[in-house]
């Protein structure tokens, strides 16, 4: 019999989800009796212990099996692992792998798994007669020599499965009202969609064609939701528009600052048609020149109009060597646009979209773009957005009480309040029951709250903060209530008042860290 090199496997799935369940338990006992050793987090008691755990396991391991369903690709911990996975297997030569499984599945996948899972080959279960042909394929993967993350771009498209068409979209009961999916960038014809001052803010920077529109709000806020809109809204005023989520790009984009720029000039290109960038990118210039020339030169010039270009989850550019470097080239634009009015970067408008107080990595205030221009705050929905919003879902909460203790218990969050909705109209359950199972574990928030539980507890000094904070003490230094405030963790003006978000995390988190 042949010897076979036994491999960590990590299983990533959603919990309560079928057949997801199902298939992970195939393929952890399939797996086992070929000799690998398969960690699962269903083995884990939930708990700090099981957070420290699980992102460690998943960066180590030497494969990494995520299952895509229709109900698993909104899943938070899924997308987080997958990112976790991701990251380490760009560090490490390509260790861990990813196979992909999609149960019964083949829609499109929303962001982050889409930018990371789309170029990977994947394996299709429709059902228990997939089985025999799903264990063989992973057993026959996990021989296979790894690929460096330069090979693995490299390596053409499967011909055995081709990617999903845009269009589909899988087997979903919408139920009484037009439910859809959550997670990601709002649709633009959603009418989930509750415009708050900042909307018509950016609207009026957009027509008046500011240099800088800064956009603040913690995680989960709808930045990305917003941004999307400004975009629509340039392009409806004869404007062209162009977007660069950060998010989306690797550990190799952010090798050097000239990578970064070379990968941000590529996507534009893309987006406007314009000319492949290596055409006029030369080596012999500096990175801040080559990237100035391609959109003065090859941009700005040739479209002939205004650009509105969003720029998403920019906080990844504070914690680089070369972060102030590229805010001080924005804000060198912005400057010559003061000095020649009627010069090219009149017809440039930039928005930045980020969490973090910028000035926690800038410190020199005359090379940074945070403190010029329009800026934008995304506030916590209103208690009459919120009982807007249940109308919209078909007035789930059926009495001003409800929506009273509703709103105190999610504190406004546009994400809890949107899930909770969602849940509430889907489900058909009562608000007492909701309230009682809103911070548990397993229950309809219990994915969101497992993936803050896994960040807070991977940074020890931010854990023994928050323990604080849910002691009624404040925060010990504005750096510390700044990471919380703009992780969506707790609310205040100043690190004194700092306090719980909501009463949900309050309830889940006091459950895990006292």
């Amino acid at each position: 019999m042949e010897t076979v090199k036994s491999a960590e496997v990590a299983l990533l799935y959603r919990r309560g989800s079928k057949p997801d369940e199902e298939v992970v338990g195939f393929i952890e006992s399939h797996l086992r009796e070929a000799g690998h050793q398969v960690f699962l987090d269903k083995h884990l008691n939930m708990g700090v212990d099981w957070a420290r755990e699980i992102e460690q396991r998943v960066r180590s391991a030497d494969a990494v099996i995520p299952l895509l369903s229709f109900d698993s690709i909104h899943s938070e911990m899924l997308g987080f692992e997958v990112e976790s996975a991701h990251e380490a297997s760009q560090l490490n030569q390509g260790k861990p792998r990813l196979l992909p499984v999609r149960v019964n599945y083949t829609g499109p996948l929303p962001e982050p798994l889409a930018s990371i899972l789309d170029p990977v080959q994947y394996f299709l279960w429709e059902g228990e007669h997939d089985n025999l042909g799903l264990g063989t394929e992973l057993l026959e993967a996990l021989k296979q020599p790894l690929q460096s993350a330069e090979e693995d771009e490299a390596r053409p498209e499967p011909a055995r499965v081709q990617n999903p068409a845009p269009s589909q979209a899988g087997g979903h009961n919408a139920g009484p009202v037009a439910l859809e999916a959550l997670g990601g960038a709002v649709p633009l014809d959603s009418e989930f969609y509750l415009e708050r001052q900042a909307d018509s803010d950016l609207r009026a920077a957009i027509s008046k064609r500011d240099s800088i529109v800064l956009i603040k709000g913690a995680r989960q806020m709808g930045k990305t939701s917003l941004l999307a809109r400004g975009m629509e809204f340039a392009r409806e005023q004869g404007h062209q528009s162009a977007a660069t989520d950060l998010q989306k790009f690797n550990a190799e984009n952010f090798k050097s600052v000239d990578r970064l720029y070379h990968t941000i000039a590529e996507s534009m290109a893309d987006q406007l048609d314009l000319a492949d960038p290596a055409e006029t990118w030369d080596p012999r210039r500096g990175p801040n020149a080559n990237l100035e020339r391609f959109l003065r030169r090859e941009v700005l010039a040739k479209l002939g109009k205004p650009l509105f270009w969003g720029l998403d989850e920019v906080d990844r550019l504070f914690v680089t060597p070369f972060g102030s470097e590229v805010f001080g080239l924005i804000r060198s634009w912005h400057n010559e646009r003061a000095l020649d009015p009627s010069g090219p970067w009149s017809n440039l408008t930039i928005a930045i979209a980020y969490a973090t107080e910028a000035h926690l990595f800038i410190s020199d205030i005359n090379q940074s773009p945070f403190n010029v221009g329009t800026r934008l705050t995304l506030e916590d929905f209103s208690p009459s957005q919120v009982s807007e919003l249940n109308n919209r879902y078909g007035k789930p909460l059926k009495t001003e009480d409800e929506l009273g203790r509703f709103y105190r218990l999610v504190g406004g969050h546009p994400y809890l309040v949107r899930r909770g909705l969602d849940e509430l109209a889907r489900k058909k359950i009562g608000f007492d029951a909701f309230e009682q199972q809103a911070a548990r574990d397993e229950a309809f928030y219990g994915d969101h709250l497992r993936r803050i539980l896994v960040l807070l507890v991977n940074d020890p000094e931010l854990t023994d903060v928050m323990r604080g904070v849910l002691n009624g003490q404040p925060c010990f230094s504005p750096e510390s209530f700044d990471r919380l405030r703009s992780a969506g963790l707790v609310t205040g003006h100043v690190p004194e008042e700092a306090r719980p978000r909501c009463r949900v995390y309050s309830a889940f988190l006091r459950r895990h860290l006292l």
